[in-house]
């Protein structure tokens, strides 16, 4: 059971550059697809006149879903290697775009591999890097009479509330580290409603 994961803690840029081609290779941290289709759509925006804007990224508290992109590069010599920076690094929830400006010289499949290697190495090298715990959410539904047993389980466990709204019975969403979740699931099974919503 994964309780914690590595990725990047803030976005990165860093620069390769090989018989007049420039390499400018971006880290980001992610959430979902969709935040990678963001990023990716700004910077091929902000580099409309580069040839390729290759990219890989991992997903998953594991990294157990990985994508690399060649962008019209020879198969092999831009993801791929863009990828590999990524797991030699052990990170997941990461987006690596390198931005190739063609120097009008070619420089092969190894040049290629090297200097996509290179730029996406650069840019993890200026990368803050760090743990972070896989939390959960949870619904809580709950009488005021039981509010004092709820609040002390959660305090107990290290809940944070994300929110409250109390009508006839209080609705709330609460959020906590993983290898907590099993507790206080156990201590509030008697709720009317104690449920796992998903886990980030």
């Amino acid at each position: 059971m994964t309780l914690r994961y590595r990725t990047l803690t803030t976005p990165a840029q860093g620069l390769y550059k090989e018989k007049g081609s420039r390499f400018i290779s971006y880290a980001f941290p992610v959430r979902s697809t969709e935040d990678i289709t963001q990023h990716l759509a700004a910077l091929r925006s902000e580099h409309h006149a580069a040839r390729h804007c290759c990219y890989a990224y991992t997903l998953g508290f594991e990294g157990e879903t990985v994508r690399a992109n060649d962008d019209g590069e020879p198969s092999g010599t831009a993801g791929k290697p863009i990828l590999n920076a990524l797991q030699a690094e052990g990170l997941t929830y990461a987006l690596l775009v390198v931005v190739r400006y063609f120097g009008g010289i070619k420089l092969g499949v190894s040049g290629l591999i090297d200097a996509y290697r290179t730029a996406s190495q650069d840019a993890l090298a200026n990368a803050e890097v760090g743990w972070r715990e896989v939390m959960v959410r949870l619904r809580l539904q709950f009488a005021y009479t039981d509010a004092h047993a709820v609040y002390a389980a959660l305090k107990r466990c290290g809940g944070e509330i994300l929110s409250e709204a109390w009508e006839e019975q209080c609705t709330m969403l609460t959020a906590l580290q993983k290898e907590f979740a099993p507790q206080l699931l156990t201590e509030l099974a008697a709720l009317p409603c104690c449920e796992l919503l998903d886990e980030y």
